[in-house]
């Protein structure tokens, strides 16, 4: 989760400071003149930022080891997999982006498997009636 949060931080700064950078990396073409009514940067902006924030959610959450968030993300994460992969085969998006798909999609089963081997996938009974 950490490493994920990391990462998350890290492109989106990234995405703020250089949106060229980052629009390339992900395979869209990088105009030098954008023209009237183009927002791509702001979109860029958009996401960067929520990746930032997105970023730092899951830092805190690693370094409390929080696992009902941890949990959270699985499906939400296969969701983002799907949408993304269906962007790429549908042309919506160049072949380069399936690689935020997959890095979803992977991160959802990792995320999904340490937690099953750790028993924690699904909250115990014990623990919800605690809370």
């Amino acid at each position: 989760m950490a490493v994920f949060g990391f990462l998350a931080f890290a492109l989106g700064l990234l995405g703020l400071i250089s949106p060229g950078t980052l629009l390339g990396m992900l395979g869209f073409e990088v105009l030098d003149v954008r023209p009237a009514g183009d927002y791509t940067l702001v979109y860029m902006a958009a996401s960067s930022m929520a990746a930032v924030n997105m970023g730092v959610y899951y830092l805190f959450a690693a370094s409390h080891d929080y696992t009902p968030f941890f949990r959270w993300t699985v499906p939400f994460r296969l969701v983002t997999f799907a949408v993304f992969t269906t962007l790429v085969l549908t042309g919506a998006a160049p072949g380069k982006f399936f690689g935020v798909g997959l890095w979803e999609g992977l991160g959802a089963v990792i995320t999904g498997f340490a937690l099953w081997r750790e028993g924690k996938l699904v909250p115990s009974r014990q623990s919800a009636e605690v809370a």
